[in-house]
């Protein structure tokens, strides 16, 4: 279907199909001539490019990543896979791009979620492209001790991704966060400047300290993108990694928020060049277990003021009504964003009810307004 998709080697493809019943690799195609891959619940695609890091371009061992996760037992699920292969590198990055946006965009089309495992994080931003004629607005959700904003006047990277995302047509990104960023790692201007964009930022600190505070922004994105650098390196047993991060249960925790999400259209794995040991691999393997074990138990929960399931409350805080919604399914909290501001375009029509959790309302009883809720309204008005 696609000319630039290598497929995988003869023997890995035997070996996998050689599973039994009751692993991952059961459930799994290697066909890139499948016609009707609406009949798939995921699409698996490796991208071999590195060269936006330039501190490592090693090569990936897409094989044994994916032998870790395909060698797992199948969950209380009934998924189907289709392996597209390898998008190897192009002559220049912007080939690849274009190769990883296509394929993207067309799982899209189709409703497939695409996985996609790939080198260095700049591959994030034909990720987001794929979306362009998809979706109007975008919300990002990155998993990643670094901001990437970098300088937009310069060469796209795998630390200036995100600044290309905001200045480069058509402008469909409204909301990016940073799950897990390390202060030391970021100047405090590009602190700053997310902040005065109305972005929004949660500390590595702050999010292992309690992890749920985070499942409302993952609920809320289109797009989560995890960089295996914000893996503690001695979760990896390997020395080229940080110091600090997520250890390996808040990582997997992390990923099946994002498989929960009934938002979440893709999912992207990167820099994996970094690993080395059988333990980074195995581990990458179980990250991808437990993101399709959350898309399992997805409720398809429609967030919408008419929901017969959901409670409302109203809560006076100053000058403003806040409005939530609990819903009696889930247990799982919104707040309604004012869309009927005067003179303004309004970008959330879409975003009418923002994801939040019970805390955010119990900070409004006790007349706090919920940052979440406080940074959507600006940039509604901006």
């Amino acid at each position: 279907m696609f000319d630039f998709l290598r497929q995988n080697s003869s023997n890995f493809i035997e070996a996998i199909q050689n599973l039994t019943s009751t692993q991952v690799g059961s459930k799994v195609t290697f066909n890139d001539q499948v016609e009707d891959i609406k009949s798939y619940d995921f699409i698996l695609i490796c991208v071999e490019e590195s060269r936006g890091n330039f501190d490592n371009q090693d090569n990936i061992d897409f094989e044994n990543i994916k032998t870790a996760f395909y060698e797992l037992q199948l969950g209380n699920w009934d998924i189907s896979i289709l392996d597209w292969g390898i998008i190897e590198s192009g002559n220049e990055i912007s080939d690849t791009f274009y190769a990883l946006r296509q394929v993207v965009n067309y799982a899209l089309e189709h409703k497939v979620i695409p996985i996609i495992l790939g080198g260095s994080q700049d591959l994030l931003y034909p990720h987001y492209r794929a979306y362009d004629g998809i979706k109007y607005m975008v919300n990002i959700a990155n998993i990643d001790p670094k901001f990437d904003l970098g300088d937009s006047n310069i060469e796209l990277n795998n630390e200036s991704f995100l600044s290309h995302m905001i200045v480069n047509k058509p402008y469909n990104l409204f909301n990016y966060a940073n799950i897990g960023y390390q202060s030391f790692y970021n100047a405090q201007e590009e602190i700053h400047l997310l902040e005065k964009m109305f972005f929004e930022s949660y500390r590595l600190g702050e999010v292992a300290s309690d992890i749920k505070i985070v499942e409302p922004v993952l609920r809320d994105a289109d797009i989560v993108s995890l960089d295996v650098r914000s893996i503690e390196g001695q979760s990896f047993l390997q020395d080229n990694m940080y110091p600090n991060g997520f250890n390996n249960r808040e990582i997997c925790s992390l990923s099946r928020y994002a498989g929960l999400s009934d938002k979440v259209t893709s999912f992207g794995v990167y820099e994996l060049q970094y690993l080395k040991s059988k333990t980074s691999k195995k581990l990458v393997g179980q990250i991808l277990w437990y993101f399709i074990e959350g898309t399992h138990y997805r409720l398809k929960e429609v967030a919408d003021v008419n929901n017969s399931s959901f409670l409302k409350y109203q809560v006076p805080v100053d000058n403003e009504v806040l409005v939530f919604y609990e819903s009696q399914l889930s247990k799982r909290w919104w707040i309604e964003i004012p869309s009927n501001i005067d003179n303004v375009n309004n970008k959330l029509k879409q975003h009418t009810l923002l994801p939040c959790d019970k805390q955010s309302y119990l900070s409004a009883c006790n007349q706090e307004l919920p940052e979440r809720w406080i940074k959507a309204k600006q940039k509604n008005e901006f």
